[in-house]
């Protein structure tokens, strides 16, 4: 990731869709349909790609499946990570039986590529800050809209890593909004600890692994006030989670046709600089950290529909002590806890699997 201050200023960047941790007025508009895309095979199929006005900027939201069925609202990671360039390859067999709906969040993808300036200045950054109270209410209109659009009572949402701290936030502000809640690798309380170093710095102890032992010890212990050390410190996690869990198809992540061209890729990678900044934070470019305004076992336990949580017993980054805390403080009219073994932050079959599960199982009243 480069953003630019005189020269130029290197960051390391974590691709944060395979560890799967963007973050007015409520105000959605007239849905413009940019590439309309109509399937006469059955015409209850939909099958729209838009950009809809949401709280004064047009976000890509992207809603494939049979008209009769119920709406998934799909909360990606990262943040800065969207699900629409892979959407197909994950969830085409799903839409037989909901509606899929993929959003580029506020700084996310084609969102961040319709408004996104010639170079990512610090100046830009200043100007156009993320925050999770910004992203909630974006949620909540773009909710309102699919309801509306499609003449539906309520939505199942789903949110995974950064995506499920959002959606917490979403769920708990209009519940009425939804059937319940699906979190995946969840997002408690981002805040990165010594102790959190000290476990990581113990791994890499244990594996003898000095290339990671050297890193850890030039970023120092947190907390850290550059958005490269934070980056450099999700490598080594990441690395140590694939050691232990069954990785994703390759065929998964695979962009979809549409979205490999020079462009799309170009603003995916912008914005995930520009969200991942925002998410960190960082003193000398001046951006608060949204992930210090997040902590959802003081502010986000009680909660009015059903609550499903899956976990990896992998996961370092979300760890199933920090989950299990959480979920064993909710109060909710039903919840369960899903622990998947050999399955660390991101996405696998098993997390696919226990997904369509909880949504077929959902009562839709």
């Amino acid at each position: 990731m480069k953003i630019k201050i005189n020269n130029s200023l290197s960051f390391f960047w974590v691709n944060m869709f395979t560890l799967f941790l963007l973050l007015t007025i409520p105000v959605f508009g007239k849905a413009q349909a940019e590439i309309p895309k109509n399937d006469s095979a059955s015409k209850n199929k939909i099958a729209e790609e838009i950009f809809i006005l949401i709280n004064g900027i047009e976000q890509w939201v992207t809603i494939k499946g049979e008209s009769s069925k119920p709406i998934i609202l799909f909360i990606h990671g990262g943040p800065g990570s969207p699900i629409s360039p892979y959407s197909d390859n994950l969830y085409k067999n799903w839409e037989k039986d909901f509606i899929i709906v993929q959003w580029d969040q506020r700084g996310t993808g084609r969102t961040f590529g319709r408004y996104a300036p010639e170079e990512l200045t610090p100046a830009f950054l200043t100007a156009n800050p993320l925050t999770v109270d910004l992203m909630t209410n974006d949620g909540i209109a773009l909710s309102e809209y699919l309801l509306k659009h499609l003449g539906k009572q309520k939505i199942i949402l789903f949110g995974t890593s950064w995506g499920s701290a959002l959606g917490v936030k979403i769920a708990s502000k209009r519940s009425d909004l939804f059937y319940a809640y699906v979190g995946h690798s969840q997002i408690v309380n981002p805040a990165i600890d010594i102790a959190f170093y000290n476990k990581v710095y113990k791994m890499a102890e244990g594996k003898n692994d000095k290339e990671a032992l050297e890193i850890l010890k030039t970023i120092g212990k947190p907390p850290y006030d550059r958005a490269n050390k934070t980056g450099q410190l999700f490598r080594i996690i990441k690395k140590y989670e694939k050691e232990n869990s069954i990785p994703a198809p390759d065929s998964w992540f695979v962009l979809s046709p549409d979205y490999d061209n020079a462009k799309d890729n170009q603003n995916r990678s912008d914005g995930d600089d520009y969200s991942f900044v925002n998410y960190t934070g960082d003193s000398k470019l001046g951006v608060q950290a949204m992930s210090t305004t997040i902590n959802l076992l003081k502010d986000n336990l009680d909660f009015q529909i059903p609550v499903y949580l899956i976990q990896g017993n992998e996961d370092i980054l979300t760890a199933k002590e920090k989950t299990k805390e959480y979920f064993n403080k909710i109060k909710a009219p039903k919840k369960k806890y899903y622990l998947l073994p050999q399955t660390a932050h991101g996405f696998n079959l098993s997390v696919l699997e226990t997904q369509y599960k909880i949504c077929k199982g959902i009562k839709l009243l």
